[in-house]
């Protein structure tokens, strides 16, 4: 890659756009890009990196005019700059695919894909093969904490990535995982999410067979057994696979050991491992780190070594704040399984705390009524739950969405008190009187959530 190329970002403050975005200019290039907003961590990322950012979308971020145009996901036709690259012919391509034309051609790909825990589990790898002295590329959808960054282009002959089954662009709609050439790769889980591209669960496990069919009979295919869509779609004969998981159906076996307020330990098919994670989810995600580390040679010493000293990805129940005797918890969960599984593990570490949930249903699942029915039982994991006004309601037919009203009834009628409260300040005026001295504020959200975090914090060194 020549050094003084420009590349101009279209929606740059995705976490995998700014993380390759930041990337391209320590190597060389020059960068700068556009957002209509912009909010920690990843503003902060780009600032501290010095990314030049224009909030707002216009033709003149084009001038001077970029070599390449990299436009995001989330962009769509009638974005003034989407617009200018097609009329002007500019060069352009989606992050997935300058991935793949630029960096991964010549790496053996170890690519990380399922519903739940792709970053968790892509990070933990990465830093087991770093600690390893294999010097990994790595593109992880997060920021682990052992790295600083979401993206990392090395000469080693490894690359991991984490695969995301979303769509790539408005003008490629395949799964961006289909440009991620895998030589090894792992299926944590598999269940009905992106409602706005997906029509169905059958839809998704297809797009999950064409990112199969794309791994070479000398690969190899790591799969969660104990998940049943899982297996309805890898009973295949053109490559290894192999399974783990709690049940004896498997050929690597997980078997939990201990667990504590900041670790997990277990049993991996005959081998004792211990992770600085907690939860069921994480065991089963250090378990596929651990299996695909195994197949690039690495041993079990070393990745015990490099689990010692993981420390984890920003928005992962991460403690935002504590004041007034409240902890502020951040955490990324937005579909039903993950917050289950989330507020689940903070119950069972903290037993004697109150558990309060603040859920803004801002993903395009979550946004629409397809987990109407699965949210409440979700969120009763808390002992309190506050629920925003969905994210962009607008654009979506009243038919469409999730109502907001009727997950706080069904909570109510499972015993648990609930509110929908329509903006973060309605929520903080609302629980500051009811506070209680060890309370968990838990705020789950794929998005800023209207920086609800530092306002509550605020809120509670003024009392």
């Amino acid at each position: 890659m020549s050094q003084n190329r420009h590349f101009h970002f279209v929606g740059l403050c995705g976490t995998g756009m700014a993380s390759v975005a930041v990337e391209l200019k320590n190597r060389g290039c020059k960068v700068t890009g556009s957002d209509r907003d912009a909010y920690p961590p990843m503003s902060t990322f780009l600032e501290e990196n010095d990314i030049p950012l224009h909030l707002g979308f216009s033709e003149n971020n084009l001038n001077p005019t970029p070599d390449v145009v990299v436009i995001g996901n989330s962009i769509s036709r009638g974005n003034p700059e989407a617009e200018l690259v097609f009329e002007k012919r500019l060069a352009y391509t989606s992050l997935a695919g300058l991935l793949s034309n630029e960096f991964l051609a010549s790496k053996k790909c170890i690519v990380v894909t399922g519903t739940h825990g792709k970053t968790t589990t892509t990070s933990l790898l990465a830093w087991i093969l770093e600690k390893a002295g294999l010097n990994p590329g790595f593109f992880i959808g997060g920021i682990p904490g052992n790295f600083g960054k979401g993206a990392r282009f090395t000469d080693s002959e490894y690359f991991v990535l984490e695969g995301d089954e979303y769509d790539t662009a408005f003008f490629d709609k395949r799964s961006k995982f289909i440009h991620y050439k895998p030589d090894i790769a792992i299926i944590n889980n598999l269940e009905f999410d992106h409602a706005d591209i997906f029509e169905n669960l059958d839809a998704v496990k297809r797009t999950f067979r064409h990112f199969i069919n794309l791994i070479p009979r000398n690969g190899l295919l790591l799969a969660n057994g104990d998940d049943q869509n899982v297996r309805s779609i890898t009973n295949i004969e053109f490559c290894p696979v192999r399974y783990f998981g709690i049940s004896d159906s498997n050929e690597y076996t997980l078997t939990p050991a201990q667990e504590s307020t900041s670790n997990t330990s277990f049993d991996l098919g005959g081998s004792y491992f211990s992770v600085p994670l907690v939860g069921e989810f994480n065991m089963r995600n250090a378990s596929a780190a651990i299996l695909a580390a195994r197949q690039c040679g690495v041993k079990d010493t070393e990745i015990q070594n490099a689990l010692d000293t993981f420390s984890g990805i920003k928005r992962r129940l991460t403690v935002f704040g504590e004041s007034a005797g409240v902890t502020i918890i951040d955490d990324f969960a937005h579909h039903p399984t993950a917050i289950a599984q989330t507020l689940s593990a903070l119950k069972k570490l903290y037993p004697n705390r109150r558990i309060v949930a603040c859920f803004e249903p801002r993903s395009n699942t979550t946004r629409r009524h397809f987990f109407q029915e699965s949210l409440p039982v979700a969120l009763g994991v808390a002992d309190l739950v506050y629920i925003a006004e969905i994210a962009r309601k607008e654009q979506l037919d009243p038919s469409e969405r999730l109502n907001e009203k009727q997950v706080i009834l069904d909570l109510n009628n499972l015993g648990k008190q609930a509110g929908f409260f329509p903006s973060p300040n309605d929520i903080i005026n609302h629980y500051l009187p009811r506070k209680s001295h060890g309370d968990l504020f838990v705020v789950l959200s794929n998005g800023g959530f209207g920086g609800i975090h530092g306002m509550l914090l605020n809120a509670l060194e003024s009392l």
